[in-house]
């Protein structure tokens, strides 16, 4: 599918990954709509990009929230006459914490419960409410596609370390969501690939202790860095352009493998 003349929606779009990918759409004739909770970021983000990004502030924990960026993204891509073409769910946060702290005691359900709403539940419901719109575009090429879907898993969905119960749980939904969803939107030439990125140079690694990025880093086999957000937004585009990459979880981590923990 060509990105050129359709209209992207990505989460967590004003920064990251999500603002890489954003502009690696609009490098190639897209148009992308910037769905975000940090409005001054997301609107100063557009602003940037320029006539083909809009920002749409948008809390993934709430149904009514992405419901209004719907509406507002539906009523766009008339405006402009760039159909729908994807979703790339990218929001997500970690919140690590080990489940049983060094004095016995369990972390607090909300810190589990937020990371699921954000990752999975959040996932799931933009997921599902742009699809209905998605579904309704005509079918173009050979194939009869209408468009894609690219989720963001993470290497912790297969070895998640210490202190990651929640992430790794929410990473994990999401490659296992991955299958189920391709065989569901199959009779609509919908496809669904899921990427699972190593740590990459992100807002969320900012966070991160230079100690653990250390340790991360030790743990790539090679280039031994961070990953860069283009090289993400690369393999994006790639899955768009690829009409045969459906249903599957690739990994782009440098032939990384983590540790139990640093």
């Amino acid at each position: 599918m060509k990105i050129e003349g359709r209209t992207f929606v990505i989460t967590g779009g004003a920064s990251g990954l999500g603002r890489a990918t954003a502009e690696m759409i609009g490098q190639n004739g897209g148009n992308v709509a910037i769905l975000d909770l940090n409005a001054d970021l997301g609107k100063a983000t557009a602003a940037e990009l320029g006539p083909f990004a809009r920002f749409f502030p948008c809390d993934v924990t709430s149904t009514e929230s992405i419901a209004r960026a719907v509406e507002g993204t539906v009523a766009w891509v008339k405006e402009t006459g760039k159909e729908l073409g994807g979703i790339v769910p990218a929001a997500g946060i970690a919140n690590p914490g080990t489940i049983l702290d060094r004095t016995g005691k369990p972390f607090d359900l909300s810190t589990f419960d937020l990371v699921i709403a954000v990752n999975v539940r959040g996932v799931i419901d933009t997921v599902r409410q742009f699809l209905e719109h998605l579904a309704q575009v005509p079918p173009v090429g050979p194939d009869g596609e209408r468009g894609v879907i690219v989720l963001v898993a993470s290497t912790a969905a297969f070895e998640a370390q210490k202190g990651q119960v929640a992430y790794g749980a929410s990473k994990g939904a999401i490659a296992g969501m991955t299958l189920p969803m391709t065989r569901d939107l199959a009779r609509y030439g919908v496809r669904v690939v899921s990427i699972a990125p190593s740590p990459f140079r992100s807002p969320m690694e900012a966070m991160m202790s230079e100690k653990v990025k250390k340790g991360l880093l030790a743990a790539v086999e090679f280039p031994r860095r961070s990953g860069e957000p283009v090289e993400f937004a690369a393999l994006v585009k790639h899955s768009i352009e690829n009409s045969m990459l459906n249903g599957s979880v690739i990994r782009i981590d440098g032939g990384m493998r983590l540790p139990s923990k640093m």
